[in-house]
């Protein structure tokens, strides 16, 4: 009876501990959402995980990133963006629960988590605190990330961040790396042709970053094209 008891005090005081450990990490997680409305980060944990399998190859090769202010990245790079990614990025509260549910249902049929339905704001919160592990414990995590960004930071400010931190070629990250890498510009002189190319690859970019003359990106690119009228900027 006492050895009993003595494992259920454990058990009390193992399940005390976890669950302490987990709101004190949402806390961090919280605060440092908040630190973002007014600092731009530094690194990303995607940023930091490429930037370790990049300096192994042979020869390494260096993370690119230029951060630019909203203002001064081409209208047309936003609406190219949205229109590919997340295309009612400015009505919703971070989730698209019908691509969502969509995603679900596809991955019961496969057996295992291949779709995501992601917003730009959940894939932000991947980007900057998360690891690329595909499981249900981390989807969670996502969730409750998205949430704390849509509370915490306007959409302007969420769109700046993703649109900085975004991946978009072999050691390119951010818009203004890869106007300069694709097409030798700057994130502000973007053309209307040239963003719907950049959002058309963003679902793979390192693979079209080796094969640019894709026709399946350059039909992509005109379908983003025709939609990038219809989308709402931030």
């Amino acid at each position: 009876m006492a050895i009993g008891k003595a494992i259920k005090r454990s058990l009390v005081w193992l399940l005390a501990i976890g669950f302490t450990l987990f709101v004190g990490y949402e806390v961090y997680l919280l605060g440092s959402v908040y630190w973002l409305r007014s600092h731009n980060p530094p690194s990303t944990a995607f940023i930091n995980a490429e930037r370790q399998r990049l300096t192994e190859l042979r020869p390494p090769v260096r993370i690119r990133q230029t951060w630019v202010p909203y203002a001064a990245i081409s209208v047309h790079a936003k609406r190219a963006v949205i229109a590919a990614e997340d295309s009612g990025f400015v009505d919703h509260e971070g989730f698209d629960w019908k691509a969502l549910e969509k995603a679900a249902r596809d991955n019961l049929e496969k057996g295992k988590i291949r779709r995501g339905g992601s917003t730009i704001s959940m894939q932000l919160a991947k980007n900057l605190f998360l690891s690329a592990d595909r499981t249900l414990l981390r989807k969670g995590q996502e969730f409750l990330i998205t949430g704390m960004l849509e509370t915490v930071l306007d959409k302007r400010r969420i769109l700046e961040i993703y649109l900085n931190v975004a991946e978009w070629g072999v050691g390119v990250f951010g818009i203004e790396a890869a106007a300069q890498h694709y097409f030798a510009t700057s994130a502000s002189a973007l053309s209307q042709e040239q963003a719907a190319w950049l959002a058309s690859i963003l679902p793979a970019p390192r693979r079209y970053d080796r094969n640019r003359g894709s026709t399946f990106i350059q039909s992509k690119a005109q379908t983003i094209m025709a939609r990038m009228p219809l989308v709402r900027v931030p």
